[in-house]
């Protein structure tokens, strides 16, 4: 019986925002954009629950060093939470607990309860959950019936608005900083109304930089794939992308070569402190600096990348 030929993988660098679908989690969804691009290196930039879809940002090659500092700070969602029911994943996949009459609530009510849930917030993440404690993912603990206690952190809801409602539905707005659960702001949520609720569906709207994102599809790419290399490599944005929202610093031939080489050099046309991006003489992006207060720049991620 015949093997079939193994994927020559290549060294491809770039962001792909992805529109993942339901039911795929994140690695599964990378996987198959991996497998189509024959990509070495890929990452992706925060996880989405297989209940959820939306943008998932895809870093491959260079950008992958981007993916635990950069992407994901900020986030947006459509969220759906069903009222009177509580489950044990806090989500529709999970087992019923405890079910509970809802209240008749008004837009006042539910506006209040929101007031609660907005600005810096302490949650408890859900104990199934992706989280590690001594070593070992939560839903692991959870599944095998062991009991949890769950430490709350601190996370910031920048907005939180209600989109429509029935008389067992909320439809939400979400913007929130990195770690939020929106699973868990249901659950808080519904024990503020006094009846319980859980996550129906989740959409990601958004993830910083990437604010009007355009997002491709598993079936795009793989139609793309089918139609060549350029139809397919036209999804891959540069890593630079990655670094869109923040202020560019072009470096000297002198300079490049000492940011290159790692050295801690003052940069008196800087724009300002704080991050930037910054591209070597001959136009490639070279590294991400953080600059203090009289320009001298420390390195926090270099690249290694052909110019654009």
């Amino acid at each position: 019986m015949s093997r079939l030929p193994r994927i020559k993988h290549r060294d491809l660098h770039g962001i792909v925002l992805l529109d993942k679908p339901l039911g795929l989690s994140s690695n599964q969804a990378l996987q198959s954009v991996r497998k189509l691009l024959r990509a070495a290196k890929g990452g992706h930039t925060g996880a989405l629950d297989p209940l959820a879809t939306g943008l998932l940002p895809l870093c491959f090659g260079e950008a992958t060093k981007l993916a635990g500092s950069l992407l994901g700070a900020r986030k947006a969602y459509v969220a759906e939470c069903r009222l009177g029911i509580t489950t044990d994943t806090a989500d529709c996949e999970g087992e019923i607990v405890r079910q509970r009459p809802v209240p008749a609530l008004d837009d006042a009510t539910i506006e209040a309860a929101l007031a609660k849930l907005r600005g810096r917030i302490s949650q408890v993440p859900p104990m199934y959950s992706a989280l590690k404690q001594d070593g070992e993912r939560l839903y692991a603990k959870a599944r095998r019936g062991e009991t949890i206690e769950v430490p709350p952190r601190e996370v910031d809801i920048h907005r939180l608005e209600l989109l429509a409602r029935t008389d067992d539905t909320l439809t939400l707005l979400v913007e929130c900083g990195s770690g939020t659960y929106v699973r868990s702001l249901a659950v808080d949520l519904g024990e503020d109304l006094g009846c319980g609720a859980h996550l129906t569906a989740l959409r990601r709207l958004w993830v910083d930089p990437f604010r009007e994102p355009r997002m491709v599809t598993l079936e795009q790419l793989q139609q793309a794939a089918e139609q060549g290399d350029e139809a397919l490599l036209a999804w891959l944005l540069p890593v630079s992308a990655g670094l869109s929202d923040l202020p560019v610093l072009q470096l000297d031939e002198q300079q490049s070569m000492a940011i290159s080489r790692g050295q801690q050099i003052p940069l008196p046309q800087a724009p300002s402190s704080g991050r930037c991006a910054a591209y070597a003489s001959d136009g490639a992006l070279l590294a991400l600096l953080e600059l203090d207060d009289e320009g001298r720049a420390r390195i926090l991620r270099g690249f290694n990348l052909p110019p654009d």
